[in-house]
């Protein structure tokens, strides 16, 4: 699903246009990001999931093209742990 589609599908769920669908859309993702970038790094919704912030150590990788061995950087990474209802849904 592109986002063009979530737009229409959050539209027409609501009964709202698809303008103020991609506004919702666009404040959604703006809060979920702040709160992510902020102290705690960790937003739960219920029956959602959960998205959290972790650390990624820095590794030793291999580029696939020559072989050689190169150093893969330290740095943080967004997780999304799917909530019950959701896992559910998809069974």
């Amino acid at each position: 699903m592109t986002k063009a589609e979530l737009i229409g599908v959050m539209a027409e769920g609501a009964c709202i246009t698809k303008a103020a669908a991609a506004k919702a859309l666009e404040a959604f993702t703006g809060a979920v990001g702040k709160e992510l970038k902020g102290k705690s790094g960790k937003l739960g919704l219920v029956g959602f999931g959960t998205f959290s912030v972790v650390k990624r150590k820095a590794r030793e990788g291999r580029n696939p093209q020559t072989g050689k061995t190169i150093k893969i950087a330290a740095k943080k990474v967004v997780k999304f742990k799917a909530g019950k209802a959701l896992a559910d849904k998809v069974k």
